[in-house]
């Protein structure tokens, strides 16, 4: 039994096809939810991505939706749309990321994840380490980092502006070095 329902993660669905910059949000204890739909209200793109927490209470199972990352919300817009959001009193600093198109790829590349409702949670951020590419199967050209965890290959895809990252389970036998898969030489 779900406490609310499931808010949305991004608005508009068009969200990665408006040539706006990102910003991102980090705000007051709690209040990614409350400035999602502050922002909506006032009609400004939001990418709020989200995970489904269960927990049993009494007998029952409690359904509960929770940010993917914590303290985080990402918004388009320009400085207008900053400005209508910092006076939402919900931000505790308002970061503009000076790498545009790379947090887009990151971004999109997560809602691309989120799409396959394949479970991810929040991983430990990696900055440094062995980078990989999916050579097949749903993530086919996905980039990450890869961990076994438990006796599972795990991909860890990140949000390096904000040093946040998620893992979800992929077959490592779909897994080459970005360098060696982008060769045209290399046969595998």
């Amino acid at each position: 039994m779900p406490i609310l329902k499931r808010e949305p993660d991004v608005f508009p669905e068009s969200i990665f096809e408006i040539a706006q910059p990102w910003w991102v949000a980090h705000v007051r204890s709690r209040q990614e939810k409350a400035l999602a739909r502050y922002l909506q209200q006032l009609d400004i793109p939001y990418y709020l991505p989200q995970m489904e927490k269960k927990v049993r209470r009494n007998g029952r199972t409690i359904v509960s939706y929770l940010p993917l990352f914590g303290g985080y919300l990402f918004f388009k817009g320009g400085l207008e749309e900053s400005g209508r959001a910092i006076r939402s009193h919900l931000i505790a600093n308002l970061l503009e990321p000076n790498d545009q198109r790379s947090l887009h790829a990151e971004l999109r590349q997560l809602h691309q994840l989120q799409i396959t409702d394949k479970k991810l949670v929040p991983h430990p951020y990696i900055g440094a380490g062995d980078e990989v590419m999916i050579t097949d199967g749903a993530f086919k050209g996905f980039r990450g980092v890869v961990v076994r965890e438990r006796g599972t290959e795990r991909l860890i895809v990140s949000v390096s502006f904000i040093k946040q990252s998620v893992a979800v389970e992929i077959d490592r036998e779909f897994i080459r070095p970005p360098a060696k898969y982008d060769s045209a030489s290399v046969s595998w």
